[in-house]
């Protein structure tokens, strides 16, 4: 039977009017691959085929946690370490989300005549003091047979990465991509000395949603965890690649030659391939749960905040093993 014009056009504009009455939830994204990649959710319909309504807000890293403790989104993406900074100083979030794990995009690289870890001993090293970042080093040195006392730490700001390298002040930077990417190509000699695939785990990226948005809207935040499920099983496809990377490169402003280096650098996680880091009895970085036990340790002992975060209250796995288990 052929439905009359006139009821379709109802139909559709009831439709539209009943999504636009759904809750608008916010999402703060910055620019590292596994975060940016929500760009493609929007692009490829994903939020709209899961029937979920989502508004995406750009921010620098550091402006989008401020954004989500100011409570202007609903949610951000940030490092498993930076969601409990966030819960340690107030601003109330639970990790319902593995986006990825940083493979080798985090790095450390030396100075030109700096070959290698060891060679930093007695030598200075920017690094933004307190972050993840800081952490990977103290990792790097550690299995370097050094401590953090055998170098000077020169507190940087991570953009800041490629002048500080090129000053000659110090011997090493630590940096994520584009920052470490750039001190690489641009400072002549450099040479990458650690990264973050050498451990596998030291740095997972999240999506961290606000306590009253996930009472309010379980169900919703369900929709968005399906929805990047699509995301990367849409990546994964290598008939994708070329748009992927231009739906990159094109929300952050850099040629697609540039961005297709940054990719291999980040561990994109389907449900079915996170739902193994949602592991609370392992006390690895091979879990969210023993990776974030270890970086809250390093927080309190830097001084990052005072008092220990209950990682098991903050860490959510459910979205993930029901859309994976059905249960």
């Amino acid at each position: 039977m052929k439905i009359p014009k006139i009821l379709l056009a109802a139909a559709m504009g009831l439709a539209a009017t009943l999504y636009a009455e759904k809750p608008v939830l916010k999402i703060a994204y910055s620019d590292w691959p596994g975060w940016t990649a929500w760009e493609i959710a929007d692009k490829k319909g994903f939020f709209k085929k899961h029937d979920v309504n989502v508004k995406l807000e750009w921010f620098e890293y550091g402006p989008s946690m401020d954004a989500f403790a100011a409570k202007k989104v609903d949610a951000v993406g940030v490092a498993n370490g930076d969601a409990m900074v966030l819960n340690a100083t107030g601003a109330r979030n639970v990790t319902i989300l593995i986006n990825d794990y940083s493979n080798g995009n985090d790095k450390i690289v030396g100075a030109p005549g700096i070959s290698s870890i060891k060679d930093l001993k007695g030598k200075k090293v920017g690094v933004e003091i307190g972050c993840l970042s800081h952490a990977l080093l103290i990792n790097a040195l550690l299995k370097n047979g050094l401590k953090e006392s055998d170098v000077t730490l020169v507190n940087m700001p991570t953009h800041q990465a490629l002048q500080t390298l090129e000053s000659g002040e110090v011997s090493a930077v630590v940096a994520w991509v584009p920052h470490s990417v750039n001190a690489l190509e641009k400072v002549t000699g450099s040479k990458e000395l650690y990264t973050s695939a050498d451990e596998p785990g030291i740095i997972y990226d999240v999506l961290a949603v606000s306590q009253e948005s996930l009472m309010k809207y379980k169900d919703e935040w369900m929709k968005v965890v399906a929805a990047w499920d699509d995301v990367v099983a849409y990546m994964n496809d290598p008939k994708n690649k070329k748009e992927m990377v231009k739906i990159l490169a094109d929300r952050v402003g850099v040629p697609e030659s540039q961005y297709a280096k940054f990719i291999g650098g980040t561990r994109f996680l389907r449900l079915n391939e996170s739902i193994k880091f949602f592991n609370k009895k392992d006390s690895s970085y091979g879990s969210i749960y023993g990776s974030s036990k270890r970086v809250d340790e390093f927080f309190v002992k830097n001084k990052v905040y005072d008092k220990h975060v209950d990682v098991n209250r903050y860490i959510n796995p459910s979205f993930t093993e029901k859309l994976v288990n059905g249960k």
